[in-house]
């Protein structure tokens, strides 16, 4: 592999970590966003799921875009995520059934989260096995790296803890609005401004 490719695909990859991040940049699975991010632990455990399904879509999708006639291409696209997404549910159901719980819906919901069906359509439909598996690790990296920051804001702010385990002192109050839904949109909505100022000046 030639360095001019190295770079390329290096550049793939981190676009989805910090210039065109999902969740900030293009605004996109805020349902989940919004509604898991009640602490860090759910934050971790959506963003992997999603990274997985998306990662395996992508992938499979790169494989077979010059055999699937355009015709049908949606629907072929929607099995093949439906399919990564059930395994993902699954797995969650037998291993950590809490945290299947505690997730509810929004697992088998990524079947309908616009990055899965973007993504492919946006890149693996008209790339390689290769270059979708590292576009598809960046922006599942970089939703991931959302969903524990807005996470991490709501869970500090809303309980005084992080992962279950007491960060502020004692004197703290928890703003018990945080671990509200009104407290998903204040945080999304502080964060994005943050990303947004950041751009803006660097």
């Amino acid at each position: 592999m030639t360095e001019k490719n190295k770079n390329s695909l290096v550049s793939v990859f981190t676009k989805g970590l910090w210039k065109e991040s999902p969740t900030f940049y293009q605004i996109l699975g805020m349902c989940p966003t919004l509604a898991v991010t009640v602490s860090v632990e759910n934050g971790i455990a959506m963003g992997l799921a999603t990274t997985f399904v998306l990662i395996f879509s992508s992938v499979i999708s790169s494989l077979v875009r010059k055999i699937v006639p355009s015709e049908v291409r949606i629907p072929v696209y929607a099995v093949i995520i439906a399919t990564f997404v059930t395994i993902a549910d699954l797995f969650l159901k037998a291993f950590f059934p809490p945290l299947s719980k505690a997730l509810g819906p929004y697992v088998p919901l990524i079947v309908v989260n616009c990055i899965i069906m973007g993504r492919i359509e946006a890149f693996a439909t008209k790339n390689g096995v290769l270059p979708s598996f590292i576009d598809s690790l960046g922006m599942g990296t970089g939703f991931t790296l959302a969903l524990i920051a807005i996470g991490t804001v709501r869970e500090l702010l809303g309980t005084g803890k992080i992962l279950g385990q007491p960060i502020l002192t004692s004197f703290y109050n928890p703003m018990l609005i945080m671990i509200l839904p009104a407290g998903a949109f204040l945080a999304l909505g502080f964060m994005i401004a943050l990303y947004k100022f950041i751009n803006k000046n660097y």
